[in-house]
């Protein structure tokens, strides 16, 4: 339940802490906004409250032209209700109710359709259904707002089927056809685009910049100290992207051939650089820790760099499997250059794209074996590959209970690697890869789970890699 006089105080000092955790109803002009808008502040009589932008619409509300709800960071509870509810939004961000359905969501989330229908109206005030029809709504308005797509385009884009439906929808939700909501600023068509992401609170990019650094794959990866940028491949596509800092928060470009799949890569992007999280909530809990303490007062609001593709985890977790870093990357680098794809017309350093499972499992474990593994490790790398191109394993980010299930029944992945995929691609907060031992040398002892750490370890862990203990550690 939202606290009014808490709500109206965060208005009133347009606190970023809140920003994303509800929204503002104004009754005097039908619109709904973000608590940090930058408009002049509207009378306490005429302000409503809403847990979600979905139940703002709901109530019948618009979206603000001026703090562009769709920009807004989503939320990193730490009770188990509302990290379900968490996982559960990002997942549908990704498009994956139009994709599966609900029940393969549930599903995926370890829980049946009718609690997470029950868990979704707790939280935000809206079923999953409704959630996912304006983020569809909203996705469109940043691509009506933010590139140069053709409306035809954007309409599927979204993820809406049919573009008769895209244009009424628009005009009974938000009183105007796709064509008239344009951004009046005219934006030219180009090789790719621009999109801001907002932070929740400060972002502090440099410690995840040196962890993407210093695993960057020739040809594949790109990193400085200012950005980091990519070759990906999304939805048959094959492009790049960039993430940098901006005025405002991070700047994600796309090559435009990314760009009818914005809506789901927005909320990758999102989950792989840790944008949602409440670093005040997490280091606070952190401190509790005396190891740890002074790590987070020394630096304050180290996130988790996570990964954009959950099979590309998968594989390099297993090839880091008790070898170090630069070993890792040695290994992965010859896979690449030997099963990854050319990139045609890519920025400079970025040249190929990371093998894909259908690639992989072709090639088969013998030739796997060739870039210098042991056999037993080179037939792993092909279950993963056989079973991720059959769409048995889901790595999806939010997948968290179906994900490490799935990479628990194929040989050769044990523990370690099962925590360190959840941990960089599937999202959990709580995973924690024990047995590495760059962490037992961080923390000078073996055996320990830091439980009473829970559900932050994924925290803990990157910051006692970050400490300094680079010599044996995973990749």
């Amino acid at each position: 339940m939202l606290d009014a006089d808490v709500c109206h105080a965060a208005c009133d000092a347009k606190d970023r802490r809140f920003d994303g955790r509800f929204y503002v109803g104004v009754t005097s002009t039908g619109i709904y906004c973000r608590c940090i808008c930058p408009a002049r502040l509207v009378k306490r009589t005429n302000r409503t409250f809403w847990p979600s932008a979905a139940a703002a619409e709901a109530a019948g509300f618009r979206p603000c032209l001026i703090c562009r709800p769709e920009r807004a960071p989503g939320l990193a509870p730490i009770d188990a209700p509302a990290r379900l509810a968490a996982a559960a939004y990002a997942r549908i961000e990704a498009g994956v109710l139009e994709e599966q359905g609900l029940e393969a969501l549930a599903a995926g989330l370890g829980v049946t359709s009718r609690h997470l229908r029950r868990v979704m109206n707790t939280e935000f005030g809206a079923s999953p259904i409704q959630i996912a029809q304006t983020g569809r709504l909203l996705a469109a308005r940043r691509l009506l707002n933010e590139t140069a797509l053709p409306v035809t385009e954007i309409a599927f884009a979204s993820g809406f089927r049919s573009l008769r439906r895209f244009n009424a929808t628009m005009k009974e939700r938000y009183g105007a056809p796709p064509s008239k909501m344009r951004g009046r600023k005219l934006i030219a068509r180009g090789e790719a685009f621009t999109v801001s992401l907002s932070p929740r609170g400060d972002y502090v990019f440099a410690p995840v910049l040196d962890f993407l650094r210093l695993r960057a794959l020739a040809g594949v990866e790109a990193g400085d100290r200012k950005s980091y940028a990519r070759v990906l491949r999304w939805g048959g596509a094959l492009g790049w992207l960039k993430v940098a800092m901006g005025p405002k928060g991070l700047e994600l470009t796309l090559s435009e051939n990314l760009a009818p799949h914005l809506r789901p890569l927005v909320a990758n992007v999102r989950g792989a650089f840790d944008l949602d999280a409440d670093m005040s909530a997490v280091d606070a809990h952190l401190a509790r820790d005396g190891d740890l303490k002074r790590d987070v007062k020394r630096e304050p609001g180290v996130r988790v760099p996570g990964m954009l593709d959950g099979f590309e985890c998968a594989v390099r977790a297993v090839l880091g499997q008790q070898v170090t870093v630069a070993g890792a990357k040695t290994l992965t680098e010859r896979l690449v250059a030997r099963f990854g794809e050319s990139l045609e017309r890519g920025p400079d350093g970025l040249s190929r794209a990371f093998p894909t499972a259908d690639a992989m499992a072709h090639a088969g474990a013998s030739a796997i074996a060739k870039i210098g593994l042991p056999r037993k490790r080179a037939e792993t790398l092909f279950a993963l590959a056989e079973a991720s191109a059959a769409g048995a394993l889901p790595l999806a980010r939010g997948a968290v209970a179906a994900g490490r299930a799935a990479l628990a029944e194929i040989p050769g992945i044990g523990p370690w690697t099962v925590e360190y995929v959840a941990l960089r691609a599937l999202g959990d907060p709580d995973a924690y890869p024990a047995t590495d031992i760059a962490l037992i040398n961080a923390l000078g002892r073996k055996g320990e789970t830091l439980d009473h750490l829970k559900p932050w370890r994924a925290y803990a862990a990157i910051r006692l890699w970050r400490r300094g203990a680079s010599k044996g550690a995973r990749s």
